[in-house]
């Protein structure tokens, strides 16, 4: 017997068709994709170098695992895995073309004998009673069946669900979209962070280790930022902003964000990332003059002098929003003039104010007694800003990859055969059905649709 000589294309459609390749494939991009989840992507040379070491960071650079997702390995075993994933469908789809459209509408005996579920009976009605009967049986009970005729024999073929065979190749083109969705959002997308103070804005934003910035097209601005602290520290809580977008100077979006709940305007989305003081806090005192009993209200700037009636002035040393148990707290350092010109061989007096407190510092016996009514410390909003024109398409992708996930696991196809034909003046039924998936439930079912089969040529 001469085999047939497989010639160079013939291997490669066979490597490219191998299960083995799709396995070792996925195992890569899998332990690969370890790497990429472990080092942190796209990050500030200093910050490898603090964490890993000079040797280790250039060794990582080298290796691409600092931008593994854009590193030409990685798209390599995303290509793979795609022409490999594509190859396999190929091979397969005629043939499931060919069980779905041309089905064998001519079953013999031993073709029945190789269907799981089946059986036979012998009746007394004529052939042609039996297949109307039958006809009618099937269209209400599973599905309108194919009827042919010749030499004596009728024969009736019914499916449901044909187009579950198709399940894989939906699983296999989401996983295609999800490839492209994401090239889109790498190619023409980014990742980029802007910080902006309250009551300003900014229409550029600048990626990670780069100082080049990226024009928006429009204006963000933060209008208030707030943050809140967990009791007796200074670890937040929550922290919100309200931003602005302004195109051509108006308004045309607004929203508070938070952590998790970011805005997004023309496929950018700003997210709620970090935060930072800007510039020193505002502190707004009520003094009181206790020879004279004359109020004022003054605002102060940490470290700057204000005058007080009398001539007199003091300042803002120093300012903590959790002295102790007691809350927020100024201390004050009392000063001769504006000058703040400390006379030799004197020391400046130095006390506590506090704000929960404002009659505490009554007791302390001085000149004046201070109030601290509020202070306001301004903050600016870290963003992270990123573009991902691709997203929509993974979710696209999701989607098929739930449908065909599910029509795969829990949907299969159905088929059913009937033969009839004339012997010794009566007619004998033979029938037979399969399933491509889920068997056993299979069965159940056939066994009361075997059942109510029957009774229905005995009627």
């Amino acid at each position: 017997m001469n085999a047939k000589k497989s010639s160079f294309f013939d291997h490669v459609w066979d490597f490219f068709c191998s299960l083995k390749l799709a396995i070792s494939t996925l195992i890569l991009l899998a332990l690969t994709s370890i790497i990429g989840t472990v080092i942190q992507q796209n990050a500030n040379p200093q910050d490898y170098v603090r964490e890993y070491g000079e040797t280790a960071y250039r060794i990582f650079s080298a290796l691409n695992f600092l931008d593994m997702y854009h590193s030409w390995w990685f798209l390599t075993l995303l290509t793979l895995f795609a022409v490999n994933l594509i190859c396999c469908s190929i091979k397969r789809l005629p043939r499931i073309l060919k069980l779905v459209n041309q089905p064998n509408l001519d079953p013999d005996e031993r073709f029945y004998k190789t269907l799981a579920n089946g059986g036979e009976l012998t009746v007394g009605l004529a052939p042609e009673e039996v297949r109307d009967r039958l006809a009618e049986f099937l269209g209400q009970k599973f599905s309108r069946p194919r009827v042919a005729e010749g030499e004596g024999v009728i024969q009736l073929f019914a499916q449901k669900m044909p187009w579950a065979r198709f399940s894989v190749y939906v699983t296999h083109l989401s996983i295609l979209v999800i490839f492209l969705g994401a090239i889109l959002g790498t190619v023409w997308g980014y990742k980029a962070y802007v910080n902006i103070p309250e009551g300003s804005s900014t229409d550029k934003v600048w990626p990670r280790g780069s100082d080049t910035p990226i024009d928006l097209g429009f204006e963000v601005r933060c209008d208030r930022f707030e943050v809140q602290f967990y009791p007796g520290g200074m670890r937040p809580k929550e922290f919100v902003s309200d931003l602005v977008v302004l195109e051509n100077g108006k308004e045309v979006v607004k929203k508070t964000i938070e952590v998790n709940d970011p805005l997004t305007y023309k496929g950018i989305t700003f997210y709620q990332s970090s935060y930072g003081p800007m510039g020193d806090p505002q502190f707004h005192f009520k003094v009181r003059e206790r020879a004279t009993g004359k109020t004022v209200t003054v605002v102060a700037h940490k470290g700057q002098p204000v005058k007080l009636p009398g001539g007199q002035a003091f300042r803002v040393a120093d300012f903590t929003e959790h002295f102790q148990t007691f809350g927020s707290a100024a201390r004050i350092e009392m000063l001769p003039d504006l000058t703040g010109k400390n006379p030799a061989g004197r020391s400046r007096k130095s006390f506590v104010v506090l704000q929960k407190f404002p009659e505490f510092d009554a007791q302390r016996g001085g000149e004046y007694i201070f109030s601290l009514l509020d202070y306001k410390q301004r903050y600016y909003t870290g963003l992270q800003v990123a573009k991902d024109p691709g997203v929509w398409v993974v979710w696209l992708g999701c989607f098929f990859l739930v449908a065909g996930t599910f029509s795969a696991f829990f949907l299969s196809h159905r088929r059913l055969w009937v033969t009839v034909r004339a012997e010794g003046g009566k007619t004998h039924v033979r029938y037979g059905a399969n399933a491509h998936r889920n068997q056993a439930a299979f069965a159940i079912w056939f066994e009361d649709f075997a059942r109510d089969f029957e009774e229905s040529l005995k009627k």
